[in-house]
């Protein structure tokens, strides 16, 4: 067996179905999922037509760089939504099943072998894929906490040189899963620069770039960026984005990778043997998905609607507020003096409602015993109906209250 299997930590759902373990919620109360970032908004009927439609498809086999159609909609759609000049359909745009595939699959075509130990960066709390990717890869996790003491954000100042030096990719998630924090274009800059200078691969998961708040404002991406600063080749830049929150078809498994040209040939040749080719009715319907901004808009004001309601409310009782971006509500459990662990299990025990304690999402850093960045935290991610949400609301100011 592969012995970096053994340095796998369990999912943080398996542990959070440990945490329920032997609790069995009140039966009156119907359970409120908020604890997995999985959109419960209808899946458009349009994308659902256009799949079936090409349900002829499943006759033949599809190929690793997928259809000319739905690269350049993918394409037409980053220029679109970013401002810049579209990027090359043939060598600058690649379909994925899904964000959450190619971010663990790229680190296996990124990592190479080398004296002492690869290093890959990500930050702490993160999604999971990062460090597993990494460890199967055969390199090491290294960990920048975002926490409120530096507004969330990546702080690259505190990498150390010989860490710099062993570094081989950053995996940076803006909007932040779980913070929602969007990156600047000044934090953005210093890690192009960084890159420049040590020669490392920037992944960027933007796969919550289309749920915000300000339709004059969306969030800032890294091809954008890095053609405000004149990487008109966006070197050592690849971008992931998905369908999954932006059209609410997480089943399709559906998304793209776009930038380094050069990198992408290589991640492209890694996929020929990876035997992950999207499947054609899945490419028509996604390319239709792509070509279509009334839903996601309509999409983002029912995920506007949820936090003006809610974000207030559970304010009263935790340390919240409206995120930059993103889904998810990420709110410090501390004024009720219990854990993160113990907020959940007594949250969901008491008024059936699901949230993550921060502390699956993140890992122990420091010297001596650490601190763990998403400890005293939940992550509530605010995806099921808006009157589920304002429900869900109601019970955590309820049991607030009756601690």
């Amino acid at each position: 067996m592969n012995p970096h299997l053994d340095k796998l930590q369990s999912y943080p759902f398996e542990k959070l179905r440990e945490l329920f373990a032997g609790d069995t919620p009140p039966a009156d109360l119907k359970e409120i999922k908020l604890h997995i970032g999985e959109p419960q908004h209808p899946t458009p009927p349009f994308i659902k037509d256009v799949l079936t439609a090409n349900l002829a498809g499943l006759s033949n086999y599809p190929t690793t760089n997928g259809s000319d159609d739905l690269r350049q909609a993918i394409a037409d759609w980053i220029a679109r939504r970013y401002g810049i000049p579209a990027p090359n359909a043939t060598t600058q745009v690649l379909p994925v099943n899904g964000s959450r595939e190619a971010l663990f699959a790229f680190a296996q075509t990124i990592v190479a072998p080398k004296h002492g130990k690869p290093v890959v960066i990500s930050p702490n709390p993160f999604y999971q894929i990062y460090e597993g990717a990494a460890l199967l890869a055969g390199a090491r996790p290294y960990f920048l906490d975002t926490t409120p003491d530096n507004a969330f954000s990546m702080d690259w100042a505190g990498v150390p040189e010989d860490v710099w030096q062993d570094c081989q990719l950053v995996y940076v998630c803006s909007p932040g899963n779980p913070t929602g924090k969007v990156m600047p274009l000044a934090d953005w800059q210093t890690l192009f620069e960084l890159s420049d200078r040590y020669g490392f691969v920037i992944a960027a998961d933007e796969c919550y770039s289309e749920i915000y708040f300000d339709e004059a404002a969306p969030p800032l991406g890294g091809m954008q960026a890095a053609r405000q600063l004149g990487r008109d080749d966006y070197r050592n830049l690849v971008m992931f984005s998905s369908l999954s929150k932006r059209s609410n078809v997480p089943g399709l498994r559906s998304g793209f990778v776009a930038g380094d040209a050069a990198i992408l040939k290589q991640f492209w040749l890694y996929r020929t043997y990876h035997g992950c080719a999207m499947s054609p009715p899945v490419q028509a319907a996604s390319a239709a998905a792509w070509r279509d901004e009334a839903h996601v808009v309509a999409n983002r004001n029912l995920y506007a609607e949820k936090f003006a309601q809610v974000t207030p409310s559970v304010a009263q009782y935790l340390t919240t507020a409206l995120p930059d971006a993103g889904f998810y509500l990420w709110a410090s459990v501390a004024p009720t003096g219990l854990s993160d662990t113990e907020f959940t299990r007594r949250l969901r025990a008491q008024y059936n409602v699901s949230v993550l304690p921060g502390s699956y999402l993140a890992r122990t850093t420091g010297v001596g015993a650490g601190t763990n960045p998403g400890r005293d935290f939940v992550r509530i991610a605010l995806v099921a109906s808006v009157e589920e949400c304002v429900e869900a609301a109601r019970r955590i100011a309820a049991f607030c209250q009756s601690i």
